[in-house]
């Protein structure tokens, strides 16, 4: 599975931080989410998908 932030969506809300902390991070320089690594283990992929489906602005895509 892969994910991805639309930063042009994204708006640093921080949803995806509280559901997949291992996985999304917030930018230093203006707060907006980062992938921490470009192919989501297996054992985070559940919350990354909770974290796609509770972000208000739909910036998280995910590809299976």
């Amino acid at each position: 599975m892969k994910a991805c932030v639309d930063l042009g969506k994204c708006v640093g809300q921080g949803m995806c931080v509280l559901y997949a902390p291992e996985v999304f991070v917030l930018s230093d320089e203006d707060g907006r989410a980062q992938l921490r690594t470009g192919s989501v283990p297996e054992e985070q992929q559940d919350a990354v998908r909770q974290a796609a489906r509770a972000c208000p602005e739909q910036a998280i895509s995910v590809t299976e």
